[in-house]
């Protein structure tokens, strides 16, 4: 099973997602992580029973809810065009992607400088983040010879494989 070490960094990370509830069972355990009252998170380890009688099975008494009343109200809708042009740039730019799933750091430490900022200018070399995957500190290089426009993620974020992280103006 987990150590608790490894147990608050899967807490952790389950923080940083939009996942409710998440469970784990073998042969010796179970575990079973489930969020509640918005991002706080209840883990229950429970270890199996092994019972040699019939499972007793009981009945939950019935209730009866009254039925809620519904309200149709009229909603405006709006439509909005996106401009054309924003997404003729954006296809322009090289996209620098993660190669896994991991938390983005954008600097070395945390009182320290990022590696890069909006409009650096970077070569194929260049270090532009770490993303941190099982306690492995990768760095990320810019593979490209540019200027940085955008940083799409914030720091300390969890991120996806392929998902991008900065756009780059190639020179």
């Amino acid at each position: 099973m987990l150590t608790i070490y490894e147990l608050r960094e899967l807490v952790k990370l389950l923080e940083q997602t939009d996942i409710e509830s998440f469970e784990v069972n073998d042969e010796d355990s179970s575990l079973r992580i489930k969020r509640r009252n918005g991002n706080q998170v209840t883990a229950v380890h429970q270890p199996p029973v092994q019972t040699k009688s019939a499972p007793i099975v009981t009945a939950a008494p019935a209730v009866l809810l009254p039925e809620k009343e519904t309200i149709e109200r009229p909603v405006a809708t709006v439509h909005v065009e996106a401009p054309q042009k924003s997404a003729e740039v954006t296809e322009n730019l090289h996209k620098i992607t993660s190669p896994m799933v991991g938390t983005f750091y954008a600097a070395p430490a945390v009182d320290a400088a990022p590696y890069v900022s909006v409009n650096d200018r970077v070569e194929p070399t260049t270090i532009v983040c770490i993303v941190e995957a099982m306690k492995l500190f990768n760095e990320i290089e810019a593979e490209v010879k540019g200027e940085i426009v955008q940083v799409l993620v914030e720091n300390g974020q969890l991120v996806e494989h392929g998902q991008p992280l900065f756009l780059v103006k190639q020179a």
